[in-house]
């Protein structure tokens, strides 16, 4: 048996989200499990056994393959795979029923589900529960350390932490209570409130992605212990693409992940639009890869017909291959979350390409926000954390309004053409890796009495 094995503090890790399912909640967690050994703990991983086969939303109802828990022991660790039956309401979306019968069903099944995990042992995510207890057993660990969301993995983790005496802690990715979603839905607000409150009575550290989300939990749970680090961008995959050439054919815009309702993306491509119906022998390309509202964007697309050729849209990949496809622009797109940081922008500062964020003080950015953005502000936390960083790093320019955006694109435009590539000179983005944010929990959990 590796002799470090023996020494290490040994960490239980409660990871619903995990490789092969592409999702960025995966992306923290296995870096954890690939990496935690060489910084000095042994990671033991309890996650689901996906099975990926449709490369949309579908993935997250598969079944999956087996019917039985998998253990794999390697040099980096142990990953326990736990089994996925589908709901009632997961087999009849699986199978395209979408009538009224059908669809009053999956509302009674989702709920039946996401009720009574909280009261009965029962729900999707109690198989991690089953395989986390039954190793514990057998073996002994220093620290349960459960990543949320889903935030069932907190009532897991804490019951485990009483029943075996093993200390645990909270790593919340998003708010729970406090989340914006709970806004409109003031009974389920404050049952979230009171199981946040009741589970977290006994955890040891909290550690969170961001000082705003640290805020918000703050204000429900209170004189705990903190660390903060950032999702950042995983070096390991960044080295192999951080020199690849850009595209050099046409102008290549580029934008990964979720497009929320507050985003401008109809004003971008309308000023898009008005740019290319002036400049009709301006050639570029826009990207979009693995974002949420395929449709909605389509139909916007296709309100402007002269995007038709201009506007490409991409399904979900796995990281390391996006990464390789944003490596290849010349320009990467991020739309404005205000007080939120999010992920995306780690990876754009580590590639080293121009970022162009829109908007800074649009009108009609503006409206959307005030209609849609309903994350309330903290007092003494900056409100346009992108742009701050953005100006920081020296990463790329801070579009104010659609005036600015029909500017930048021109001076883009014309760059190109001169150079064959769009110039950049980001510093500093080495603070923001995956392994030095990592050490800061490593650190943490080391020094947990």
């Amino acid at each position: 048996m590796d002799s470090r094995k023996l020494v290490m503090k040994r960490v239980l890790i409660l990871a619903y989200d995990f490789p092969p399912y592409v999702s960025v909640g995966g992306l923290r967690p296995s870096y954890w499990y690939e990496n935690f050994k060489e910084m000095g703990l042994f990671p033991i991983v309890v996650t689901r056994n996906w099975n990926p086969i449709h490369g949309n939303a579908l993935d997250y109802i598969q079944p999956s393959k087996t019917k039985e828990v998998e253990v794999e022991e390697t040099e980096k660790g142990i990953l326990i795979k736990t089994p996925y039956k589908a709901t009632l309401a997961n087999r009849l979306t699986l199978k395209d029923k979408n009538g009224f019968f059908s669809n009053l069903l999956k509302k009674i099944s989702t709920g039946l589900n996401e009720i009574g995990q909280w009261f009965l042992p029962m729900g999707t995510k109690y198989e991690l529960y089953k395989a986390a207890e039954n190793f514990l057993k057998e073996d002994r660990v220093d620290i349960i350390l459960a990543t949320g969301d889903p935030f069932v993995l907190f009532k897991y983790a804490s019951i485990l932490s009483g029943k075996f005496n093993t200390t645990w802690v909270a790593d919340y990715r998003d708010l729970w209570s406090n989340d914006i979603a709970m806004n409109t839905k003031p009974i389920q607000k404050k049952i979230a409130q009171v199981l946040e409150k009741k589970y977290l009575k006994n955890v040891k550290l909290i550690s969170s992605v961001s000082e705003y989300i640290a805020a918000k939990i703050k204000e429900i749970v209170s004189k705990k212990p903190f660390v903060i680090n950032t999702n950042g961008y995983d070096e390991n995959i960044f080295i192999k693409n951080i020199k690849a050439n850009q595209n050099s054919s046409l102008l290549t815009i580029s934008m990964a992940g979720t497009i929320y309702n507050w985003h401008p993306c109809k004003l971008f491509l309308k000023v898009l639009s008005d740019y290319l119906k002036i400049n009709p022998n301006r050639k570029i390309r826009i990207n979009f890869y693995g974002i949420n509202n395929i449709k909605k964007t389509s139909n916007i697309i296709e309100q402007f017909h002269n995007l038709n050729y201009n506007v490409k849209i991409f399904p979900k990949i796995p990281n390391d291959e996006l990464i390789q496809e944003l490596s290849k622009s010349n320009v990467l797109l991020l739309f404005n979350d205000y007080s939120i940081m999010g992920t995306k922008i780690y990876d754009y500062l580590a590639l080293n390409r121009k970022i162009v964020l829109c908007f800074e003080n649009d009108k009609e950015a503006i409206l959307l926000k005030r209609k849609y953005f309903k994350t309330q502000s903290v007092k003494g936390l900056s409100e346009s954390l992108q742009a701050d960083l953005i100006r920081k790093t020296n990463s790329g320019i801070v579009v104010k309004d659609r005036e600015h955006l029909y500017k930048v694109l021109h001076d883009l435009c014309s760059e190109f053409e001169k150079k064959g590539y769009i110039e950049n000179h980001t510093v500093g983005a080495e603070n923001y890796s995956r392994k030095v944010q990592t050490e800061k929990l490593i650190e943490a959990l080391k020094n947990i009495k």
